[in-house]
């Protein structure tokens, strides 16, 4: 869904976000300043977000509970944030690699989420048709897994919230150079605010492991379902990064590092 057309009414069209629970309401998202989402911004360099999962909160533990019943039972609709207190739904930044096994959603709604990030095993989710991250305004970006789920076909994101989207073209930050050797780098426990990610294991183009050889990382935006999405590639090799497809229309059309990288003029120049 593009912003044009989200809905003028105050409607919750997911059920995702409602708690009848007075004593229990409070704030489930975290403020985020990454660049203006309602005007272009002069900002000429934005980060990664680089919080940490605390896998010890409440809202973690209810969550891994939530995704292992999902699992057990095979429902093709997975709404884990309606089951989460306001407190625990802002302690949840991210979702654990055991999403990988809901092979049997086909709709994943993530409505007003306090995500900063999506990781890769989303890829696995091969049952994935709808997904609905709407309302997660701290998601800026989405990992280059994703494009495995071959029969996704419908998205509703916030697309003012995302990296290089073409009503404000907001920055990408800058990535890292390629690195010859990843012999000095702890893949399972990478920095966030360097790599975006906390950890690395296999390839995102090809789904081999990161070997010694080298290790690199490229922006490209596709079109997915309904929305482009800014995708972080995090590849084994430049044949790898060689293999991408070009990027969306009227998107940057080739791979890049972000930072100072010229983009298409937005719709609002």
């Amino acid at each position: 869904m593009t912003d044009e057309e989200e809905p003028r009414l105050y409607v919750n069209r997911w059920g995702d976000a409602s708690d009848p629970a007075p004593e229990r309401r409070g704030p489930r998202q975290d403020a985020c300043s990454c660049f203006d989402q309602s005007r272009p911004h002069p900002r000429a360099r934005v980060g990664f977000h680089t919080e940490r999962q605390d896998t010890s909160a409440p809202g973690w533990q209810h969550l891994l509970e939530l995704v292992d019943e999902a699992i057990a039972d095979g429902r093709e609709e997975f709404r884990p944030l309606t089951e989460l207190s306001p407190e625990e739904k802002r302690q949840v930044i991210t979702l654990p690699p055991s999403i990988g096994r809901l092979t049997a959603v086909k709709h994943l709604v993530l409505y007003g989420s306090n995500l900063v990030r999506i990781p890769p095993e989303i890829g696995s989710m091969t049952s994935l048709e709808e997904f609905t991250p709407y309302t997660s305004y701290r998601l800026h970006w989405f990992p280059y897994e994703i494009t495995r789920c071959r029969k996704l076909t419908r998205s509703t994101v916030s697309t003012r919230a995302l990296f290089g989207n073409e009503k404000l073209r907001p920055p990408f930050p800058r990535l890292q150079p390629a690195q010859g050797s990843v012999a000095d780098l702890d893949l399972a426990n990478l920095d966030p605010r360097r790599w975006g990610v906390t950890a690395i294991h296999r390839c995102s183009i090809c789904d081999h492991p990161i070997a010694q050889g080298g290790f690199q990382q490229v922006w490209i935006s596709l079109r997915m379902a309904t929305d482009v999405l800014p995708l972080l590639v995090s590849a084994c090799s430049s044949a790898c990064v060689a293999e991408l497809p070009d990027g969306a229309k009227g998107y940057i059309p080739t791979p890049h590092t972000g930072g100072r990288v010229d983009q298409p003029a937005s719709d609002w120049d």
